[in-house]
């Protein structure tokens, strides 16, 4: 499950709420050690590899689809979003985004595919998101569980230590009957930090993750990702 994009970085809503004011169709491709979703691993603690394609309207409309490799302990093998949204400025420093992502995993045996809607606002080094599940697949929860009852809120900081690094910091927070479905707890919260790079030839980030689910252990991914105009 992507994780806004653009798969594991917390400061993907502030990312979507800085788009130039120029249209523009963009690709990513990349690697991960371990793909995180909002603190669970993806991939059984495996490598991913993931990409995309991206195209921001001046307008501030923006339209994407991203793909990733998954191990969920079954025949699914992949991951395929697709989103759509609004993102713009107010001012220099205030931001807000409202968007529609969807989950899909073609090759799975079970209807897990969902759709979340999401809105984020950012101020300068902050930025706040809130998603909620609006459609499922009739596997993601099962009666008397409600398949559309998850809300996640996200918070995350960051700050530049020089023109190309920089340090993150995120808590996220997911509650609802699909949490109790797949994890069997109402809730749980998820939190990270997180050093980027950015370089010529791409950005390298070093993450430590962990949950407070019962049973979890501190994770660490090191991630490449490498954008490119089209």
């Amino acid at each position: 499950m992507k994780q806004a994009i653009i798969s594991g970085s917390i400061l993907a809503s502030a990312t979507l709420l800085s788009f130039s004011a120029s249209a523009a169709v963009s690709g990513n491709i990349g690697a991960t050690s371990n793909y995180l979703w909002r603190g669970v691993t993806q991939t059984q603690d495996a490598v991913a590899v993931q990409g995309g394609l991206d195209y921001v309207h001046d307008s501030g409309l923006y339209l994407g689809t991203w793909a990733s490799n998954v191990d969920f302990g079954d025949d699914t093998s992949y991951e395929l979003d697709f989103y759509a949204g609004y993102a713009g400025l107010i001012g220099e420093d205030f931001g807000y985004d409202v968007g529609y992502l969807y989950y899909a995993y073609p090759d799975s045996d079970s209807n897990v595919d969902f759709g979340e809607l999401s809105a984020a606002i950012s101020w300068k080094w902050f930025s706040l998101s809130y998603s909620h599940v609006v459609n499922t697949g009739s596997d993601v929860a099962s009666e008397p569980l409600d398949n559309t009852d998850m809300g996640y809120i996200d918070a995350g900081v960051s700050f530049p230590l020089s023109e190309t690094l920089s340090i993150s910091a995120h808590y996220g927070y997911s509650s609802g009957d699909v949490v109790t479905a797949w994890f069997d707890t109402s809730n749980y919260a998820d939190y990270s930090v997180s050093l980027n790079k950015e370089t010529d030839f791409g950005d390298i980030s070093f993450m430590v993750s962990n949950t407070d689910l019962e049973g979890d252990d501190p994770k660490i991914a090191l991630a490449y990702s490498y954008s490119f105009g089209l």
